[in-house]
């Protein structure tokens, strides 16, 4: 393997542990109603487990609402459970025809807890970001002790696989000061 396809692979890697974070911050509830809180919640109907979104429209009527129409009526209360196990501090109210999330106001202290979770979350797309580095260096060394690379290759790929690194460490950073600074806004 020579060193562009081990950095090629790598930053696929860092790519898929960028959007992985982003996936989770927009399923935080941050005071403001959105679709990406509830699309990913399993709901068990017709003999399986599926997300909401594919069962249901979601739709944001406004900044604190959030309404879901399923395709099949006969599964409101399925989607209401799911959403209850889901554990996300959300209230769910069937009409029989739609469910209904109102998303209460954030507190002072909630805000703070989703500034730690946020933080816990960017933490935790280093640790996958290290682990792609540590795969990538051994790949290098690899290469290199089979002698399908020289030192000097090794050195410069060792070089750019750091550089991707510490450029998707200070996006994560950024992400994560962006995503507390949306919190914090009231």
């Amino acid at each position: 393997m020579n060193i562009d396809q081990i950095v090629k692979t790598l930053t696929e890697s860092l790519k898929g542990s960028l959007d992985h974070l982003h996936e989770n911050y927009s399923g935080l509830q941050i005071g403001r109603a959105s679709a990406a809180l509830v699309e990913r919640v399993k709901v068990e109907s017709y003999g399986s487990v599926q997300p909401l979104k594919q069962l249901a429209n979601i739709s944001v009527p406004d900044a604190t609402t959030i309404q879901i129409q399923p395709w099949d009526r006969s599964i409101l209360s399925a989607i209401e459970k799911g959403i209850q196990l889901a554990e996300l501090g959300l209230n769910p109210q069937n009409d029989g025809i739609v469910i209904r999330i109102n998303i209460p106001p954030l507190t002072e202290e909630r805000r703070k807890d989703l500034v730690k979770v946020v933080y816990k979350m960017s933490e935790e797309a280093k640790i996958a970001i290290r682990n792609a580095r540590q795969k990538a260096m051994d790949e290098i060394k690899k290469a290199k002790n089979n002698s399908e690379i020289s030192e000097d290759e090794q050195k410069g790929g060792e070089k750019m696989v750091q550089e991707k690194v510490d450029e998707f460490n200070k996006n994560i950073d950024e992400s994560a000061k962006s995503k507390e600074k949306d919190i914090l806004t009231v």
